[in-house]
């Protein structure tokens, strides 16, 4: 566990980061209204760390007041915008010559937060963020996290918020796609997001019925796959429904990459549109495919992401009141923990294999192509 320091505390600043997910805003107001009953004056940096480093960074700073946050719990997306750009460990910076070149900004950050009378900041945010929150803590800034992501693959904590409702939504999207593929007697690919994890496919998968279920931890075999859908015709079942995580790759192959751009995390994809064709020529029946992408960040959160960002929140500014820094506030129930950032930064939470989840779906008879 961190060292605690000095509790003395007058001003602190908020950053929503990476990818938007229902629940940011709750986590928000949480901080926000917490931090009022304890004296301090709150502020939200615009676009993750832009409102500091980019170039339009004055009046990058927005005011937040129990006022200002009122009725925002329930609302999608973040009220302080965010960015997958702009990493300021490797900030692209254009040349004089048009090129581009990836530089270390967090120290030019870290003089912002202190120009501005920060003396705390509240990062929420994925992996990504995480790890530039805990980059920034080492430069001596006073950070406490707060996990968010729709994956659910952050260390140390049962569940990420977000998770809930994109699971949720993916569920009733695969419920749907169950009446026209059985109307068409065709096969439903649906491909979901979740990087380099399967949790989303996975519980989606399970709670909607899927007949496959391909995510990253287990490797596919597509002629098994169109094996298990086979069988399932041979018993008088004319369609399937496949799930199919963004990050799942065939048994000696790789994952597929939409796109690589310097001072950006990779954009997966693709391999619904390709699962779908190799199963339509395998088990000769028609396929269609489905990329549910943005939707599953979208939307209001569900009433269990709502409660875990108020959580979080709250559970943030306590640990600065208690003099704490360089952690991470992290769901044990009954309670939330705090853990070290550099415990959780550059480490994903992948499904364990051998998870109960896991046996059930295979129990329920659906294939992982392995």
């Amino acid at each position: 566990m961190a060292k605690r320091r000095a509790a003395r505390i007058g001003r602190i600043a908020i950053s929503t980061g990476g990818g938007d997910a229902p629940g940011l805003n709750a986590v928000i107001r949480a901080v926000v209204m917490t931090a009022h009953r304890q004296g301090w004056e709150c502020v939200g940096i615009r676009d993750g760390y832009e409102g500091l480093l980019g170039p339009r960074s004055a009046g990058g700073l927005v005011p937040l007041t129990p006022a200002r946050v009122q009725g925002i719990t329930q609302l999608g997306g973040t009220i302080l915008g965010t960015t997958n750009a702009g990493n300021p460990l490797t900030y692209p910076t254009r040349q004089r010559d048009g090129s581009i070149v990836l530089k270390d900004r967090s120290s030019e950050l870290v003089r912002a937060f202190r120009r501005e009378g920060l003396d705390a900041l509240v990062a929420i945010g994925g992996d990504g963020s995480l790890r530039i929150a805990n980059a920034l803590e080492k430069k001596g800034l006073r950070v406490v996290g707060v996990p968010k992501t729709i994956d659910n693959d952050l260390a140390d904590t049962v569940v990420t918020f977000g998770f809930d409702t994109a699971v949720s939504f993916a569920t009733e999207c695969i419920e749907r796609l169950h009446t026209t593929a059985a109307s068409h007697r065709r096969l439903m690919v649906v491909e979901v997001m979740g990087r380099y994890a399967g949790w989303i496919a996975l519980n989606a998968g399970v709670s909607g019925d899927a007949h496959a279920i391909l995510i990253p931890e287990i490797p596919y075999q597509i002629d098994k796959v169109a094996a298990a859908l086979r069988a399932r015709e041979a018993a008088g079942h004319y369609y399937g429904i496949v799930v199919v995580a963004e990050g799942a790759r065939p048994k000696g192959g790789r994952r597929y990459v939409l796109d690589r751009r310097a001072g950006r995390a990779e954009r997966l994809g693709g391999i619904g549109e390709r699962v779908a064709k190799e199963l339509a020529a395998l088990t000769g029946k028609e396929a269609r495919h489905v990329v549910l992408g943005h939707l599953l960040r979208g939307g209001s959160p569900t009433t269990f992401d709502r409660l875990i960002s108020l959580r979080f929140g709250a559970a943030a500014v306590r640990a600065l009141a208690e003099g704490r820094g360089g952690v991470m506030v992290a769901l044990a129930p009954p309670t939330v923990r705090y853990v070290p950032l550099y415990q959780v930064a550059r480490k994903i939470r992948n499904v364990p294999v051998a998870s109960d989840t896991v046996r059930t779906a295979r129990g329920l008879g659906i294939s992982f192509g392995d």
